[in-house]
């Protein structure tokens, strides 16, 4: 099941990349920005701004949409899967839409390879993203695999948070992984992602010792981890795996706020983006003593 493939990406790995992002994610981060990605299954999304004022074409075919004084409400909790299918594509304005598609390997490889004389000139790739792209460990194997038989160069993105197993299968055939290490308190990671940092560090650890290149990625975020001796243990522990030379602080943003109103989630983070140029230099110079770490921020 996945839920978009975006081309021509330039900021998910070296070069130019397509991204395949998958569905199903073993976190719960309040700070999300595709949380359509966090169900397994297809989301519906719905934005009342481009709702027709006299479209029954949605309440017609599923039971859980009303229409009562002009106005659709929609009761997710009585929708189940076959009334999602029956929705695709119904919506003539895309007010409704189904977030999610199930695609074979071979059926995605096509679609990958058609960038191939890009990834060539760049020196790019594809990268699989989410999500949580380890929890369908199957097919990022299958795809990886015979991406790389066509000389195509392949990343992830990944929480790590999956059982070892996942990693274990797709490690192989990965030559980059984009991996985030968002913690290193397994007590205030678990109060606000529902994760234990321990299989995560746990896992950097193990993938350390088969993986040739690991980027530790960091989301900046406040009240989370936006202080110097939080981001100073994250950098000591990203240091100390031999294979990592290259890490990411991702300064928090707002950019996917809006995709919860339109999935009727509640969005507990902070509604401002980070704005703390002084802490992300400070930590940069920290970094500065692990010569063997190059710490840079990113947009």
């Amino acid at each position: 099941m996945y839920f978009n493939i975006q081309r021509f990406s330039t900021h998910d790995g070296d070069g130019i990349r397509t991204i395949l992002f998958l569905k199903g994610c073993s976190l719960a981060c309040p700070w999300c920005q595709n949380p359509e990605s966090r169900s397994k299954k297809q989301s519906l999304m719905f934005d009342e701004r481009s709702c027709l004022d006299d479209c029954l074409l949605c309440s017609d075919v599923c039971e859980g949409i009303e229409r009562t004084n002009g106005k659709i409400t929609v009761n997710r909790k009585v929708i189940d899967e076959s009334q999602i299918m029956a929705l695709k594509n119904i919506c003539p304005t895309q007010a409704l839409s189904v977030v999610g598609e199930d695609g074979q390997s071979d059926e995605l490889v096509n679609i990958l390879m058609k960038d191939k004389p890009f990834y060539q000139q760049s020196k790019g790739g594809v990268t699989f993203s989410g999500g949580e792209p380890l929890m369908q460990a199957t097919l990022v194997s299958e795809i990886a695999d015979k991406l790389q038989q066509n000389g195509v160069s392949t990343a992830i993105e990944t929480c790590m948070h999956v059982p070892w197993k996942n990693v274990e299968k797709v490690a192989p055939y990965i030559d980059s992984w984009l991996a985030d290490l968002k913690h290193t308190d397994d007590g205030k990671f678990l109060s606000w992602a529902k994760g234990s940092i321990k299989r995560i560090k746990d896992n950097l650890k193990k993938l350390d010792a088969i993986a040739s290149r690991i980027v530790i990625r960091v989301p900046v975020v406040p009240d989370f981890n936006d202080t110097d001796d939080e981001l100073k243990q994250i950098i000591d522990f990203a240091a100390s795996l031999d294979n990592c030379k290259e890490l990411h602080l991702l300064p928090y943003h707002t950019l996917g706020i809006n995709k919860y109103r339109l999935l009727d989630m509640p969005y507990l983070c902070s509604n401002k983006p980070l704005n703390n140029p002084e802490l992300l230099e400070r930590v940069q110079q920290y970094a500065s003593k692990h010569t063997q770490l190059n710490v840079t921020v990113r947009g």
